[in-house]
């Protein structure tokens, strides 16, 4: 294979990793955008606060089924191949998102429709739970060994992609159309436009080379649960911080903007489109910086710095002043895209590849899931409770605190390869790699 024909590959092969996470968090995230729409229509009370709930409650169901799709999805990466497991989690994120778009309302069908709003959900939560962690494990291992860490962010970069778009479309349709319409139907298009890019990411999975399985036999979680429980641990520590801030800073924080700085939707949505492009730079940037000079100092110091400045940049978003709410955000992104830029990577390197897929993909969705779907209906709950708007900051840091005693403990593996290597004292049974 000559030079360019290498390049086309890798390029094929980067887009089809892309694609599928730009889709399934595009999708994820417009219900987040529109959730005081969704809970006013699915899930009506006399209480806004309560529909609202109720909302961010169905978001976090939808999320605590990832785990389920990572064992899923995870097992079939190892036993089946990573290129099926991304194919078909792709599928199972495109109907359940159209389906949305044309669902008919409480005021129509009656709780019929809140039921089917969550169904909806759970099946979007079980394909999100096979996805970014399969893609980035892919990226990884067909990447060359000193850029790993560039390759894998891709992942991450389609992910933050895929919010920034359905935060964009998010925003057009809150300032071109009056919000009566908005409310009545407007709300409908971002889902039902989200089937064309599940289209565009089933044709592009669909032609790319399908890999040999890792594992030949047996149940590659158990064995991650048997031979690497510490490390399972270390993945659930490393991604609790990111877990909590990003869906806090750049999901919730629409409806917080809204409900206690008083900036309009289509202003938020749009401050928020602004520095989601920002994390993106940050992601390519620091991934590339991740492959010079190591995971762990950027992951530690990213961490410190949320820790660190998480009160007063909420606070300074608090002001409801426009210039102050982009830069507190700002602010948030450079940490937030410098740690996730560099989390993909760093947890795929801890464990061998016949249970790479299963035991990271299962690690990073209990966190994401219990964490980070929980984390704006957490929010909604405590700042109700103790009358405080900032106090998700001090969940912010308390997850950073864990995160960076989880990085501090593994070993620093950017340089070592990782086709069929383990950790030394963990022993690989030798029926396990094919």
């Amino acid at each position: 294979m000559s030079i360019e024909e290498g390049n086309r590959s890798r390029r094929r092969v980067v887009a089809a990793g892309i694609i599928g996470n730009v889709m399934e968090w595009y999708d994820f995230s417009v219900y987040g955008f529109f959730a005081r729409t969704i809970g006013n229509l699915y899930f009506p009370s006399d209480d806004p606060l309560t529909s609202l709930l109720a909302a961010f409650g169905v978001f976090a169901i939808g999320f605590l089924m990832r785990p389920l799709g990572a064992v899923l999805f995870g097992h079939i990466g190892d036993r089946v191949g990573r290129g099926p497991a991304l194919l078909w989690s792709v599928v199972a994120m495109a109907v359940p998102t159209f389906a949305i778009g044309l669902l008919p309302t409480y005021a129509q069908i009656g709780v019929a429709a809140s039921v089917l709003m969550l169904l909806c959900r759970l099946v979007q939560g079980l394909a999100v739970g096979g996805e970014f962690t399969s893609s980035a494990v892919f990226l990884a291992e067909t990447a060359h060994p000193q850029r790993r860490g560039a390759a894998s962010a891709w992942a991450q970069f389609g992910a933050v992609a895929g919010i920034l778009l359905g935060s964009a479309v998010g925003a057009t349709i809150m300032n071109v159309m009056p919000l009566e319409q908005v409310v009545a139907w407007g709300w409908r298009l971002p889902f039902l436009f989200g089937v064309v890019v599940g289209c565009v990411g089933f044709i592009l999975r669909r032609r790319m080379p399908f890999d040999r399985p890792a594992a030949t036999k047996g149940f590659p979680l158990a064995q991650a649960l048997r031979l690497h429980p510490v490390q399972l641990l270390q993945v659930v520590g490393m991604s609790l911080v990111f877990a909590l801030a990003f869906y806090l800073i750049f999901v919730y924080i629409v409806t917080w903007l809204k409900l206690f700085a008083d900036v309009g939707a289509s202003v938020a949505l749009g401050i928020n489109s602004f520095d989601m492009a920002v994390m993106l730079v940050m992601i390519l940037g620091m991934s590339r910086l991740s492959d010079r000079i190591g995971r762990k100092p950027i992951l530690v110091g990213a961490a410190i710095g949320l820790f660190l400045f998480s009160w007063p940049l909420m606070a300074l978003m608090q002001t409801g002043q426009i210039l102050f709410v982009v830069l507190g955000q700002f602010g948030f992104a450079l940490l937030i895209g410098s740690y996730g830029a560099v989390n993909p990577i760093a947890i795929c390197e801890i464990f061998p590849r016949h249970v790479r897929c299963s035991a990271v993909s299962t690690a990073y969705n209990i966190t994401l899931g219990v964490a980070g779907g929980t984390a704006p209906a957490a929010a909604t709950w405590l700042i109700g409770a103790t009358d405080h708007p900032i106090f998700p900051a001090f969940y912010i840091m308390a997850g950073a605190i864990v995160s960076i005693v989880a990085v501090l403990s593994v070993h620093e593996r950017s340089r070592a390869a990782i086709g069929d290597s383990v950790l030394p004292h963990l022993p690989v049974p030798a029926n396990a790699v094919r």
